[in-house]
């Protein structure tokens, strides 16, 4: 505003920052043409710089001071001389010297290759910055310049900055030190600690500093993360069942039970058969190596003999069923085969109609008393 001295025809103007500018990190006067002897006013938590044709013309020191060459002599070199030298021509900048905290940053960072799984995920992260301005000179001639000055223009610079020294850190450090990607959020101060320096880094030559970094959160995409757990999992549980295979087994046999429990037709015959097939499949894992000729897993006969050699022919003998289908031999009353899952079918057996003994379905004469058998 200005006001009209009374006794004498001199204008004198108070210029000082306005209230609703309190909160910018920089603010420019409007007017170029500032009469002498104005009063201006700088805050204890601010610079008052004059540029004039790109370069820093001299700063107004805390508290009130009268623009006048005679007080200050910088102003002499502002002086507009078409105004008879009651004028000063020169941009004036207010530059807030607080600190100016909250700010959020966050992003995706890159997409990297997880050392414990050599899988490419995605990480994000969030957090908050506190900015400061320590060089209000080099602010304006450096990133402002001409352009219109706004809060956004120095927080959106400063975010990038943050972000970039992000994305080129977190790969280093995990490359680097080895780190796992799911224990990443445990990493947080030393990579902040770490971010701090790069940033300053970046944006010194800007005149800014980042005074500290909070509530920085480190996270997996939600696709990535879900993949990573459960590849985990699956790691753990093979190494506590002794190999993929037996951990396939059991997670098959698990799935079957869980079926069959919530009435989801886990106990119809096909089902049960398959059961049955795992569980002999698990029971013949560490057995003895079969030999070349036995086929894989041993063939029928390594399957089913037992400790003492005897082969399938023992085992028939003691009532076992031979599987039509894989021709293991299973235990007497089998319905069935505990190699496959194949349902067994119990051949007839023939009786001699003279003496009544059994015979075999191929058998033509009755082997105890010699009678022709008939078909």
């Amino acid at each position: 505003m200005s006001l009209f001295g009374k006794g004498n025809d001199l204008n004198r103007q108070f210029i000082a920052r306005p209230d609703e500018a309190k909160g910018a990190i920089l603010y420019k006067w409007p007017d170029l043409t500032i009469r002498k002897f104005t009063q201006v006013t700088v805050e204890p938590d601010e610079t008052a710089l004059f540029i004039k044709e790109g370069k820093v013309v001299g700063a107004l020191p805390q508290g009130r001071s009268t623009l006048d060459g005679a007080l200050i002599p910088f102003l002499g070199d502002i002086v507009d001389w078409a105004s008879g030298d009651n004028m000063y021509r020169a941009e004036l900048y207010f530059v807030s010297s607080r600190e100016f905290v909250s700010l959020p940053f966050g992003g995706p960072i890159d997409n990297i290759e997880d050392p414990e799984t050599g899988l490419a995920v995605g990480l994000r992260v969030f957090g908050e910055y506190a900015l400061k301005v320590n060089d209000p000179a080099t602010l304006i001639l450096t990133l402002i310049g001409t352009r219109q000055a706004s809060n956004d223009l120095v927080t959106d610079w400063s975010r990038e900055q943050i972000m970039k020294s992000l994305r080129t850190g977190v790969v280093r450090k995990l490359t680097a030190e080895k780190w796992p990607v799911l224990g990443i959020a445990g990493r947080t101060a030393e990579i902040e600690a770490a971010l701090l320096t790069d940033v300053q880094a970046a944006l010194s030559p800007y005149g800014v500093k980042i005074t500290r970094l909070g509530n920085v959160t480190i996270s997996l995409t939600p696709d990535d993360e879900q993949t990573l757990k459960g590849l985990r999992k699956d790691s753990a549980y093979t190494r506590l069942a002794g190999g993929f295979r037996e951990y396939g087994v059991g997670a098959a046999l698990k799935g079957i039970g869980e079926g069959a429990a919530s009435g989801g037709g886990g106990g119809s015959p096909a089902v049960l058969g398959v059961g049955l097939g795992l569980g002999g499949l698990v029971a013949g894992i560490g057995g003895a190596p079969a030999g070349p000729a036995s086929g894989y897993g041993g063939g029928a006969a390594a399957r089913a003999s037992p400790a003492g050699g005897a082969g399938p022919a023992a085992a028939a003998g003691a009532g076992g069923v031979e599987c039509s289908n894989c021709h293991a031999t299973n235990p007497p009353g089998a319905k069935f085969c505990s190699s496959c899952g194949t349902a067994i079918t119990v051949p007839k057996v023939l009786h001699c109609t003279q003496c009544g003994s059994a015979a075999s379905p191929s058998a033509k004469f009755c082997a105890n008393c010699g009678s022709a058998l008939s078909a």
